[in-house]
């Protein structure tokens, strides 16, 4: 991934995630995966949790890999999390503005990888692009094959 050491940073365009989490059953044994492309390096990144859900994978997949990167970055980050997407775009506002209360005044579910996400966001510029799971996109394939196989090996 992009280091202070690039000749020009101006040049480096665009760092392309693609993140998937999931579980079986959920709860349960849980991966997440991230791929990470920027020019022509790509890096694989993937976890498990022995009891866990699929929001709390999909959620630690996108965290690890904006954490991952060494300096800020511009990023396209897809996820088929509607979730994610959502949270970070929408919902954490509202719940900052609460004090980590939702709209029914509960403590938000997953407060501390929403922590976690939004400070690994902070440094970067990110477009948080929502695809369609197992609908195709050959990227978002390979991240599930990914967090799936993440899961079954320790599970």
């Amino acid at each position: 991934m992009p280091t202070d050491s690039e000749a020009d940073p101006a040049a480096a365009a665009l760092v392309a995630i693609w993140t998937d989490g999931g579980c079986k059953p959920n709860p349960g044994p849980g991966g997440w995966a991230a791929i990470l492309q920027f020019g022509d390096i790509e890096r694989e990144m993937t976890g498990f949790e022995p009891v866990t859900t699929n929001n709390r994978m999909e959620l630690t997949a996108a965290a690890a890999a904006l954490e991952a990167l060494k300096r800020p970055c511009k990023v396209a980050l897809h996820t088929d999390s509607e979730y994610v997407r959502n949270g970070i775009t929408r919902w954490h506002t509202g719940w900052v503005r609460k004090n980590w209360r939702n709209a029914a005044g509960d403590p938000v579910a997953n407060m501390d990888l929403w922590k976690r996400l939004l400070d690994a966001a902070k440094p970067h510029t990110i477009e948080w692009k929502w695809v369609r799971g197992h609908a195709g996109d050959i990227m978002n394939e390979r991240a599930d094959v990914l967090a799936t196989r993440a899961r079954q090996q320790t599970a």
